[in-house]
């Protein structure tokens, strides 16, 4: 059985196993090779255990490393309004660290 937990981080969750690299939402003041703990964790399975928090789980932690720091891809945001001639187009890239998961 494969040992996971469900983490919350940036308004977002995550399914994570150990070994997992996973891309979260920067957090500012981190930097690559940081240690990071995360704290809100809402499930996690050990064997057969399963253990479910109402929302987190007290007193258990998820900690990875910080491998890097990326960019994703770009995303274009077009504004138009009709019989106007008004037209925006815009681009945006997100801010990601990628996150390895080393113990449960």
């Amino acid at each position: 059985m494969e040992d996971l937990a469900v983490i919350q981080t940036g308004g977002k969750q995550y399914v994570v196993s150990p070994d997992d690299v996973i891309d979260i939402e920067i957090i500012q003041g981190l930097k690559q090779s940081d240690k990071i703990e995360f704290d809100e964790v809402l499930l996690i399975k050990k064997g057969d255990k399963v253990e479910i928090g109402k929302p987190f789980l007290k007193n258990k932690k998820v900690s990875g490393t910080i491998i890097d720091q990326i960019k994703g891809d770009k995303i274009n945001i077009l504004k138009f309004k009709a019989k106007s001639r008004y037209r925006r187009r815009l681009g945006h890239r997100q801010n990601y660290l990628k996150v390895k998961i080393e113990k449960l």
